[in-house]
């Protein structure tokens, strides 16, 4: 694999597992839980319903978009995701994970520096793919502060970058 895709890939793994490891344990009651109910722009969205969408755009981005695969995405289903158990969430995120890696592991150097229609739109393959660290970074904070209301303001495991990193420098 090229070794730029192979740093992005590896901070889009990062990420969702982090959103994927801060549900792990929850009861679905915490997973489907709004700080804020509603149907507007006040309202704010469920643990289940950040993570399918995180799982939504993921596949949207890279597997549609970069992948060229049919679209299967309804994004207004991921916010009104209801989840039964964290299991269910998890697999989501571990599925769309698996066609990621396959995608990004196929791409070549050219196809990297390539661009891609999307909704109308010529998008750069590496803004695709930052996009999607990018969004997926913003939508775990989301997920982080809303676990941490919901534990009353205990914050859920978040490990520093250095934990983080895959291998050192």
């Amino acid at each position: 694999m090229n070794p730029e895709v192979e740093q992005y890939l590896s901070m889009i793994e990062d990420l969702r597992e982090q959103a994927g490891e801060l549900i792990a344990d929850l009861p679905v009651e915490a997973l489907n839980w709004r700080p804020i109910e509603g149907a507007d722009d006040h309202a704010t969205n469920s643990l289940a319903a950040l993570a399918a969408h995180v799982a939504g755009a993921e596949r949207f981005w890279i597997a549609e978009v970069i992948g060229r695969r049919p679209p299967t995405r309804d994004r207004d289903a991921e916010f009104a995701t209801q989840a039964a158990d964290a299991a269910e969430v998890q697999r989501r995120l571990e599925e769309v994970g698996s066609e990621t890696r396959e995608v990004l592991s196929n791409l070549s150097e050219s196809e990297l520096g390539s661009t891609r229609e999307a909704r109308g739109r010529e998008v750069p393959v590496r803004w695709a793919i930052l996009h999607v660290i990018d969004h997926t970074a913003l939508h775990l904070g989301h997920m982080q502060l809303t676990y941490q209301l919901w534990m009353s303001g205990r914050a859920g495991p978040s490990p520093r970058w250095f934990q983080r990193l895959s291998s050192g420098p």
